[in-house]
């Protein structure tokens, strides 16, 4: 394979850097698709990309928690209390965003960084602050919608998380631990990550790139400079990173952002059946050649799914063309999908392969 100028270069830096004795350089590191001074460097992508990432801090009112015998008169004058105790402090709280439409200053974050809010402020890279007004929030996803009037917006492009692989690289930027803007690099360790208990809706991303608190709702982009994932969560047995990181994929929060700012709310929708994973021990009673799939073991009567003819015991293993591995797959898949769009279900039925059209009904 013949390598041009900056290919030849990147080699050799490695080469020498091996020669040597040095530290093999980071895998993002190497990866990089630019170059500044004959060497590889992610600073030209971010330099683009980290303008649309911003801090948001959020106020909320602080919790009641009051010893009842706080509210016996006799009982503050016996110790000598005042009539009225102060009012405890709102918390102050910080977390990250993403502006996904400059035109209209939208930025996306995660309904738990926003959550009981009572005031909402987004700072932009270049020191701007703005007060933000909450569009919409979907707590099943963790995804909320903001809007901030501003003009000078830089929004980030919204990738396809549908063609991630693991093994790509990726890089979080956010706002952790309220520090201001931090970039961290990694891989995509996993994808398609659920039963955290997170939210209603899981089907994470999983990165190693370090994600700390308060880089929630802020972005996992690849090193094309597009959104794949917005930061959401972490796995932190000690309260800090161990490289356990996971993100919305940016195909879900690109429908539920749609349908926040038509509808200010997600409108879910639902088939009507009941559904279980199919285990080695289903696929073998049932003569399925893999065990993946979604088993219909109960169908509600009068359900859109019971008009197009779905049956218990039915194995659904594709929707609109799109394989189902499990039963979550299709719950996140169909709870996304906009009340009354037809879609194609393809099925198992004894052994026979067979397409229902079916209508997607309101919850």
């Amino acid at each position: 394979m013949r390598l041009g100028r900056p290919g030849r270069r990147l080699a050799v830096v490695i080469a020498l850097a091996v020669a040597v004795g040095l530290a093999a350089p980071s895998a993002a590191f190497v990866a990089a698709p630019y170059e500044r001074d004959g060497m590889p460097t992610l600073a030209p992508l971010l330099e683009r990309a980290t303008d649309a990432v911003v801090n948001i801090s959020v106020i909320t009112p602080a919790p009641a928690q009051q010893n009842p015998l706080m509210q016996d008169p006799f009982f503050r004058r016996f110790f000598n209390l005042p009539e009225t105790m102060p009012e405890a402090r709102p918390r102050i709280s910080a977390g990250s965003g993403v502006i996904v439409d400059a035109d209209r200053g939208y930025v996306l974050t995660n309904h738990h960084v926003i959550r009981n809010a009572t005031r909402v402020a987004v700072t932009l890279k270049d020191r701007r602050r703005f007060d933000a007004s909450l569009v919409g929030s979907d707590p099943a996803t963790d995804i909320a919608v903001l809007r901030i009037d501003a003009r000078n917006l830089t929004a980030l492009p919204i990738g396809d998380s549908d063609r991630v692989e693991v093994g790509d690289f990726v890089l979080a930027i956010g706002n952790p631990f309220g520090l201001g803007q931090t970039v961290t690099s990694g891989i995509v360790s996993a994808l398609g990550r659920g039963g955290l208990r997170i939210e209603g809706y899981e089907d994470f991303i999983q990165t190693d790139a370090s994600i700390n608190p308060g880089n929630s709702g802020g972005a996992l982009i690849d090193l094309r400079g597009r959104m794949i994932g917005v930061n959401t969560a972490i796995v932190a047995p000690a309260g800090g990173n161990v490289g356990i990181g996971f993100a919305v994929p940016s195909n879900m929060a690109r429908v539920v952002m749609e349908q926040i700012v038509e509808y200010g709310e997600v409108r879910r929708g639902r088939l009507g059946v009941s559904i279980q994973d199919v285990t080695p021990d289903i696929a073998d009673a049932l003569n399925l050649d893999r065990v993946r799939g979604a088993l219909v073991a109960d169908v509600q009567r009068g359900s859109s799914a019971a008009r197009a003819g779905i049956r218990s015991g039915d194995v659904i293993i594709a929707l609109n063309g799109e394989r189902i591995d499990g039963a979550s797959d299709l719950r996140n898949k169909v709870g996304l999908i906009p009340v009354g769009r037809q879609v194609d279900l393809t099925l198992i039925r004894q052994g026979r392969t067979l397409t229902v059209q079916a209508e997607v009904s309101a919850t």
